[in-house]
């Protein structure tokens, strides 16, 4: 068996990748809080895109689980791909609503800097993901 050695991360890298995943983090719990209290405004929304009230908490709790998930080194992967999931569904929801501009482009741009984040603080992602450096 071949053994693949650990490309080390640079100092710059990973708290790069820290701040944007700590960023990341921050709003989602703050999503998924108000959702389980069910805020005013996440209410509205709901309402505004054809949800049930009653889906807000279990939204919320599905939400918070992902994050943590997201937020703990060991399950980090794992977090980062169910919070895919989530926002390809928030994308759908905000395509479906046919708002005016391109609100769909937020979850979208918002699962990248999940990615980005990731990328930037987890080695064992440049194996299976290298970025090739120029011929």
């Amino acid at each position: 068996m071949e053994t693949i050695a650990t490309a080390g991360v640079s100092k710059g890298a990973l708290w790069t990748g820290r701040v944007i995943s700590t960023l990341c983090i921050l709003f989602l719990l703050f999503d998924g809080i108000t959702k389980v209290i069910q805020e005013r405004h996440t209410v509205a929304a709901m309402a505004e895109g054809g949800y049930r009230v009653g889906l807000l908490v279990p939204f919320g709790i599905t939400v918070l689980a992902c994050t943590i998930l997201y937020a703990i080194p060991a399950t980090a992967v794992l977090g980062a791909l169910l919070l895919t999931a989530w926002l390809g569904g928030a994308t759908d929801s905000m395509v479906r609503m046919d708002s005016p501009g391109h609100p769909f482009l937020f979850p979208v741009v918002f699962g990248v800097l999940v990615w980005v984040g990731l990328y930037l603080r987890e080695p064992r992602l440049h194996q299976i993901l290298p970025v090739r450096k120029g011929r």
